[in-house]
């Protein structure tokens, strides 16, 4: 079965624009109950997170509405970071958790991401399933088995405990001045609270969200304010999450930032010396850089690549025994402790490492040369397929041609929004420049 609903991670778009309307959600939410509960029974249960987007409201009751229609129990959660619902959801014995969110986008999109019972995201063939039955349309419970809906209130408690006990016992934050940026997000009372109990000095910033405000000059996708309070404040190191609290940047004291691939070499390194990490093995998508990929080559470990989305990243990781992967955005998965990418366990992993090195945020930050990179996105209407046109099929035929020997391109529709990206790395800078600037001249004039 294919899919058109479902997208990289969920469903996404602009709140009440198709598919993220109520109606949608309340479809979507029926959907999944009846898959979920398909033995008529009244035992099934289902957590429901969410960002502080002013939608979130909306699709929160409209999913509880679809949920319940279907004989489902909601738990709702309220405002938590993404990998709270999929820790919640496993220990709360729920039958799958919901995650409303659109991560880093702006406050204007929203979206619906899935977790089955065992805390990990849905498969590409279970959202399959699930959207076929948005489609056909589900039949509603009888009245005396309509579900349930009850406020969970200590479920930022539950992740926050869980948190602290991934860092290493005795281990404490005393005397490190830390900036934490939430990106007006649902990490914005719990991480400042995760750190201050371990020790640290907290200098937080994005932690006023007024449901509009998400992303908006903060977080993972925009660093310069934390960069600008470190330098002013003095302070040792920043973390800057996203709207969701599933990916992370870090900043040294200089401000200066270390993206998803630094930290997992950083961490990939550390893990390999003392045998901890699982067949030697990182896992990163076809986004991560080259220079990555050298560097652990170098160090004798082996670098696997998946398709983008940290889902395909999980997916591979659970396949063959893996530990440790995740994205150059700033997904980073450690399956010894979480199911998804957390932001701020990747944080709390950086800080330990400082602590334990005695090396300043600086000294960490940069594992490898970086071999340059050049990204850029092509916005394109509904219904268009600028990759089928001619033009811009030569363009990338030949620059592959350029590239042999020299670098690698990539060229991809986003998963979560509607997005060509091309992507080039190469030393020589004027090559790169070259390819990627003619690829995109080629689909702009395709749109």
């Amino acid at each position: 079965m294919t899919r058109t609903l479902f997208g990289t991670d969920g469903v996404r778009g602009k709140a009440n624009t198709h598919p993220m309307t109520a109606d949608m959600a309340l479809r979507i939410g029926a959907a999944a109950g009846r898959y979920f509960r398909n033995d008529g029974s009244n035992g099934h249960r289902v957590v429901i997170g969410k960002d502080t987007r002013l939608s979130g409201y909306m699709f929160e009751n409209a999913l509880t509405a679809g949920l319940t229609s279907t004989g489902m129990n909601v738990l709702l959660l309220g405002p938590v970071p993404t990998p709270a619902v999929g820790l919640l959801t496993t220990s709360m014995r729920a039958d799958m958790g919901i995650m409303i969110s659109a991560s880093h986008n702006p406050h204007h999109d929203n979206g619906i991401k899935f977790f089955g019972p065992d805390g990990f995201k849905l498969s590409d063939a279970v959202e399959a399933e699930i959207e076929a039955l948005v489609a056909a349309g589900v039949q509603p419970a009888q009245a005396e088995n309509i579900g349930r809906a009850k406020r969970v209130d200590d479920g930022r408690f539950r992740y926050a405990e869980r948190i602290k006990a991934t860092f290493p016992a005795g281990m404490r934050l005393d005397g490190l001045k830390v900036v934490i940026d939430c990106a007006n997000g649902a990490a914005h009372r719990v991480a400042p609270e995760v750190l201050w109990e371990l020790g640290a000095t907290v200098i937080p910033v994005g932690v006023k969200p007024n449901g509009l405000n998400i992303n908006d000059g903060c977080g993972s996708t925009d660093i310069a304010l934390a960069a600008r309070t470190i330098r002013e404040t003095g302070a040792d190191v920043g973390i800057c999450l996203d709207g969701d609290a599933d990916r992370v940047m870090i900043l040294d004291e200089t401000g200066a930032v270390a993206d998803g691939d630094q930290i997992m070499a950083l961490m990939a390194g550390r893990w390999a010396d003392i045998g901890r990490l699982n067949h030697g093995t990182l896992v990163a998508t076809v986004m991560s850089n080259l220079g990555l990929e050298r560097y652990l080559q170098g160090r004798g470990l082996q670098l696997e690549r998946t398709a983008v989305g940290d889902r395909y990243v999980v997916e591979a990781m659970r396949a063959h025994g893996w530990n440790l992967g995740g994205e150059q955005s700033g997904h980073i998965v450690m399956t010894d402790y979480a199911t998804t990418g957390d932001g701020l366990l990747a944080g709390l992993q950086f800080l330990a490492a400082m602590i334990d090195t005695g090396q300043p945020a600086s000294a960490l930050r940069q594992q490898f040369e970086t071999v340059p990179q050049m990204l850029k996105n092509v916005r394109f209407a509904a219904g268009q397929d600028p990759l089928g046109a001619d033009a811009v099929r030569r363009s990338i035929t030949e620059a592959e041609t350029l590239l042999v020997g020299k670098g690698r391109l990539l060229i991809r529709k986003s998963g979560t929004e509607p997005l060509i990206r091309v992507m080039a790395e190469c030393e020589d800078d004027a090559l790169l420049a070259q390819v990627v600037n003619g690829i995109v001249a080629e689909v702009e004039a395709a749109v």
